[in-house]
């Protein structure tokens, strides 16, 4: 019997820049969605005056909050993603999980609610940047079967 062998295995190594890079970013990006998550459960920030907000952006939270159950479980979808991000477990899942959140985040500030769009645009660039930097564990989520 012979062993088949499909492709050889390639060690990258990354610059000593690119890990502390990549450390910073995932550990940062963790605590903030660490703190949004738990913020919405405990409300320890201030909320933002819907008279300072867009009326679309105001529309939709209420929209959002009248479900009784989708910022809840937003809140908990960026705690857990948040935690795996600082703790360094799990990072893929939690940037999969993640991703459709991030995207909304950022539909959010760019067709409903304006203010805040640099903040989105940062975490859609850290979101990327750590697909990227993670793209090795992706790459057999990705292949045609």
């Amino acid at each position: 019997m012979t062993a088949t062998i499909t492709s050889p295995a390639v060690v990258v190594r990354k610059s000593a820049a690119a890990r502390h890079a990549t450390l910073v970013t995932r550990v940062l990006t963790g605590l903030l969605f660490t703190v949004t998550g738990l913020n919405g459960f405990l409300n320890f920030m201030p909320a933002p005056d819907p008279s300072t907000m867009a009326p679309a952006g105001v529309a939709f939270t209420t929209a959002l909050y009248a479900t009784g159950y989708m910022l809840q479980l937003a809140s908990g979808v960026q705690l857990v993603a948040g935690v795996l991000l600082v703790v360094g477990r799990f990072v893929p899942l939690a940037l999969a999980i993640l991703a459709p959140m991030v995207v909304n985040i950022f539909l959010i500030h760019v067709f409903l609610e304006p203010s805040g769009l640099g903040i989105a645009i940062l975490v859609v660039l850290a979101e990327i940047g750590l697909a990227w930097a993670y793209r090795d564990k992706f790459r057999p989520m990705l292949q045609a079967r």
